[in-house]
């Protein structure tokens, strides 16, 4: 069992075990305010009371192959577990139904084979900004800790969580329909459905990579490399590095994580 404790202005948070103790410190005494259990307990409405301790603790990584129970609910609990091979299965006969519209209103194979690069390129930003912006908010209230822990931060918590890495098709149906829309603005009716179709195949090579980079064995030099850089980014440097199937955009905005030896150096 692992023992220790990280300190903050504002908490105190005791690992003991599966066991979290989160404490707030006011006028020198300590004062414990909640427990919150890691491992076989149901945690989703408990992660919320460590306000402030929240964000310290979320990224304190539990490095094992099984999560913590979400929801008391099996049927709540069963769609929070999703299987990799379950993300090609259900969202590749889509990207080939929405391109097949396309060809079907005109598209020529070349300009098809087009809008699935342009709907990948699309993908990889998002891909970034939503990593970035939204997966790695700062939250400190009930209702923000307990939303970012669902969303994001179980996985960094418990990253080798391998039931929790991929997104659940049921939520990611849901957030289908903002993307459709926003494919709109910026195409015509005849190609929406095909760059709609690239960055749903770009979402698709994402979550499978995503994966692979947890629990795979990389031979090649570039997948090991990606493997090495996102591991860097869960267990060495957590506000850097936030592209999972390339470098690109950390380059463009200037989030690439330091190398070992230049952060020695300071």
């Amino acid at each position: 069992m692992a023992t220790g404790v990280v300190s903050s202005p504002f908490v105190a948070t005791v690992i003991e075990g599966p066991v979290i103790v989160a404490a707030s410190r006011t006028e020198g005494v300590v004062i414990v305010i909640r427990e919150v259990a890691t491992v076989d307990a149901v945690v989703v409405g408990r992660v919320g009371h460590l306000g402030e301790g929240y964000q310290e603790w979320v990224h304190q990584p539990i490095v094992s192959k099984e999560g913590p129970r979400f929801f008391s609910s099996d049927f709540w609990e069963f769609l929070t577990r999703t299987e990799w091979w379950v993300i090609p299965l259900v969202w590749l006969p889509v990207v080939f139904w929405s391109t097949s519209r396309s060809i079907k209103m005109g598209c020529t194979l070349p300009q098809v084979a087009l809008l699935l690069v342009g709907g990948i390129f699309v993908w990889t930003l998002l891909e970034y900004c939503l990593h970035r912006f939204l997966f790695h908010i700062k939250t400190k209230t009930y209702w923000t800790n307990t939303a970012h822990y669902l969303l994001h931060g179980c996985h960094h918590k418990h990253p080798m969580d391998g039931l929790r890495l991929v997104f659940p098709p049921a939520a990611a149906a849901i957030l289908c329909f903002p993307f459709w829309n926003m494919v709109k603005l910026i195409s015509t009716p005849t190609t929406t459905p095909a760059l709609f179709g690239g960055g749903l195949l770009g979402y698709v090579m994402y979550d499978v990579t995503h994966y692979y980079l947890h629990h795979g064995q990389p031979t090649k030099e570039v997948t090991r490399e990606l493997k090495r850089y996102h591991l860097n980014h869960h267990f060495r440097i957590q506000d850097k590095g936030y592209g999972i199937t390339s470098k690109l955009w950390d380059k463009v905005f200037g989030t690439l994580p330091p190398l070992k030896g230049s952060q020695k150096k300071r």
